[in-house]
């Protein structure tokens, strides 16, 4: 994996497990809000899509106990190993290089710290991340951050972009309920980077 810049993520491994570990130890720390606050890590990323690209749009579906995030994105970067495969940047399952260990990292609409996927990733019994890329799309299940599945090729059918659906874990005790009206004001915070979001309750 020579040449590989580490920039958001260290793409060397695509495992932390003692990261994984930490985050749930500090599960009500770094997840206060529980469903609430982790549907607003996963539109921050699609929100830096926005910025990056010009606009872009989010639909939020929320579940009994978690939520689907799918944005019109460029979907999770992709880069050919040494042996020709496919890796993604591993932005499920190892910490956020830019902000998770930050004296001052961003600040969410609910005005908590944003400390990046692996946190919605490692609080979840169950994610599933689904990816768009004009180079191929594909789709992994992960269990409480630990990759399940290897890559799954899925059709491509013209779009590009990232559906990520998880479902917290019910055994760490984070809140569930989610204020939808609420979490429609908040989610409006996204539009200064040119993201519009839809929350369907």
């Amino acid at each position: 994996m020579t040449g590989w810049t580490s920039t958001t993520h260290d793409w060397s491994a695509s495992v932390d497990h003692e990261h994984l570990a930490d985050v749930r130890r500090r599960a009500h720390e770094l997840a206060p809000g529980g469903v609430e606050h982790l549907v607003l890590e996963v539109l921050a990323y699609a929100a830096e899509e926005a910025e990056d690209r010009g606009g872009g749009s989010a639909v939020v579906a929320l579940h009994a106990s978690g939520a689907t995030v799918a944005d019109d994105g460029r979907g999770t970067a992709t880069l050919p190993d040494d042996a020709g495969r496919f890796v993604k940047k591993p932005v499920m399952a190892t910490r956020d290089l830019r902000f998770f260990d930050a004296t001052r990292p961003p600040v969410l609409p609910d005005g908590r710290a944003r400390r990046g996927m692996s946190v919605v990733s490692a609080l979840s019994a169950e994610l599933v991340h689904t990816n768009r890329r004009l180079n191929g799309s594909w789709t992994q299940r992960y269990a409480r951050g630990v990759p399940v599945t290897d890559l799954v090729p899925v059709a491509d059918d013209g779009s590009t972009g990232t559906t990520v659906r998880f479902e917290v874990d019910p055994a760490l005790g984070l809140a569930t309920h989610v204020d939808v009206e609420r979490l429609r004001e908040r989610v409006t915070a996204f539009a200064s980077q040119g993201l519009s979001v839809r929350v369907i309750g």
